[in-house]
């Protein structure tokens, strides 16, 4: 068989065909959503609908009633919205908690990438939905699919000002890598097509007509606060500050966290360092990086499409030889630098001469209960607020850039409505994840975020026993092996995998610098404390002078220490 920059050429994925044949992302969505005999859309339409933000879901908590009934599932849509390194205007705020009363199911979900989900949109509303979105400057363009989705960056509100050039570095690389397609603007926003009549032909200048492999991440990190999992990202950019200054950025390739259970060619990956650049060529290293994933990784296989397989299939070594090449010049060597943490810093702190406030908000769910009005409090907050609002990989939220005269106004909302730092909560639950799952996402096995909260309960029962209730210790959970709470970087990480069972893992490292391992399989709740009951008592009577859990699990010789994706499943 003939190659192609050496990938034998075996039969190409379907979804590579769908993507080559939708005419730049617009396949049959504009006449599927006009459709009105069903709820839903065909399934090849529902791939290209993630480039367009969106997730074609059902609500499962109905499926059995609903199928008894002889009634199609109760179909409904996720829009996510970009939020370029988490910050969103006050304005912004507001739209998305209209919509998500107006539109969706009356709550709004904070991602582990910074972006806003409105969860429970009917097809009939999704057009005025995505108009609304683009009213107050946001969209939901390429936060899915296999195209870089939100670039991330830290929400650092301690730095404020090193924080702001590194935000706008973000979305810089953000816009940069934004699909050109007209498609979105077209199919939502009732955009005519315009052709040039110079050229006709339509193109994308650093996608092509089919796009990535696979999805593509980017994460941009500032020392001593890895909050954005910067080694979980396909791209991390580790920004170095030397005399107060940004010198630009350290360069990590291949990570990545989704795998698939029993297949032991797909595990999690932490990226790897290969390099540093100057701050005015973040956005030229970002493309050319995402060029060679466009022509060397794997089209055959999705499970295997990631970045990461494709920087252990050719190596660190090539992938710097190839970067240099398409540059035109060479990275330099990395530059020092350290992470201390990778959690948020709650309640209030100063930066750059204003007011930043942390809010814990669990599993980044914002709704309404009888007892705390979490979402009104904040849209209270939101219409008096006049700096921005922050997004954190943690799924929580800052009130940032608050002034000195606007701050006792924020505080007496706060206190209002009873709005919470955590800071009452055990620094377990402070440092918790949890991706959404049941009963909205098609990929769950096992309940995540209606689930975590309770096992921390009873997990907090055990750490006041033995005296660890201010220890910090990363706890993440999913329901499936597709990572999206990056639970291979928790020191203690579930995965589901059925009904009230899940995969139980030990040993990464606090500051997101080392992956966990697996230590008991296909367990429920009972098992689960039972089993860290002991290991927790023994790590608050033998730890070492500030040993993290996830150092002590690997030193007691319960889990070994991953030094690789490679070696995971070993």
């Amino acid at each position: 068989m003939s190659t192609k920059n050496g990938q034998q050429d075996k039969a190409l994925d379907v979804m590579e065909r769908i993507k080559s044949e939708s005419n730049y992302l617009r396949g049959t969505l504009v006449e599927d959503f006009a459709n009105r005999i069903t709820a839903s859309i065909p399934e090849e339409q529902t791939k290209l609908l993630k480039f367009h933000g969106s997730y074609m879901q059902d609500d499962r908590d109905l499926r059995n009633e609903r199928k008894q009934q002889k009634l199609e599932p109760a179909y409904q849509f996720m829009i996510r919205v970009r939020a370029p390194g988490g910050v969103a205007t006050p304005e912004q705020w507001l739209a998305m908690d209209k919509l998500a009363n107006t539109y969706g199911n009356e709550t709004l979900k904070l991602t582990t990438r910074q972006a806003f989900q409105l969860h429970g949109i009917l097809k009939w509303n999704m057009k005025k939905t995505i108009q609304d979105i683009d009213a107050v400057l946001m969209d939901s363009i390429a936060a899915c699919g296999d195209v870089n989705r939100n670039v991330m960056a830290n929400a650092n509100p301690y730095q404020s000002d090193i924080h702001a050039e590194v935000y706008e570095w973000s979305k810089k690389v953000s816009d940069h890598l934004t699909p050109q397609t007209r498609a979105y603007h077209e199919i939502w926003l009732d955009e005519e097509k315009v052709i040039d009549s110079r050229d006709s032909v339509e193109q994308e200048p650093i996608y092509g007509s089919t796009y990535l492999p696979r999805k593509f991440k980017i994460g941009v990190a500032v020392p001593p606060s890895n909050d954005v999992d910067v080694f979980s990202q396909d791209i991390g950019f580790i920004a170095i500050i030397e005399e107060g200054k940004l010198q630009g950025f350290n360069i990590s390739v291949g990570g990545g966290m989704g795998m698939t259970h029993g297949d032991t060619d797909t595990y999690p990956q932490l990226g790897r360092v290969i390099g540093f650049c100057p701050v005015d060529q973040v956005v030229d290293v970002a493309e050319k990086i995402v060029t060679i994933q466009r022509d060397y990784g794997n089209r055959h296989e999705r499970k295997n499409a990631r970045f990461k397989y494709t920087v252990d299939k050719y190596g660190v070594d090539w992938i710097i030889n190839e970067l240099n090449n398409r540059l035109g010049w060479d990275i330099e060597k990395a530059r020092a630098y350290h992470f201390d943490h990778n959690g948020d810093r709650y309640g209030w702190v100063q930066g750059d001469g204003k007011w930043h406030l942390t809010l814990f908000i669990q599993n980044g769910r914002i709704k309404d209960t009888e007892d705390y009005k979490l979402m009104t409090g904040l849209r209270e907050i939101a219409q008096v607020h006049t700096g921005d609002f922050r997004l954190t990989p943690n799924q929580n939220v800052v009130v940032s850039n608050v002034t000195e005269e606007m701050k006792p106004a924020i505080d007496q909302l706060v206190e209002q409505y009873g709005l919470t730092d955590g800071k009452e909560n055990s620094a377990l639950r402070r440092n918790s994840m949890a991706c959404v799952a049941f009963p909205t996402c098609g990929l769950a096995m096992a309940e995540s975020e209606r689930y975590l909260p309770s096992l921390i309960d009873k997990i907090e029962a055990i750490l006041d026993e033995a005296g660890l209730k201010d220890e910090e210790i990363v706890i993440r959970m999913t329901g499936c092996p597709n990572g999206c709470a990056r639970p291979a970087l928790g020191e203690i990480g579930f995965i589901g995998k059925g009904p009230g069972k899940y995969n139980m893992y030990l040993g990464a490292g606090f500051t997101g610098d080392r992956l966990n391992k697996l230590y008991r399989e296909n367990i429920g709740e009972e098992e689960i404390l039972t089993t860290l009951k002991p290991i927790l008592f023994e790590y608050a009577k033998e730890r070492q002078e500030n040993e993290k859990f996830g150092d002590y699990v690997i030193r007691a010789g319960y889990v070994n220490e991953v030094t690789s994706g490679t070696n995971f499943h070993e």
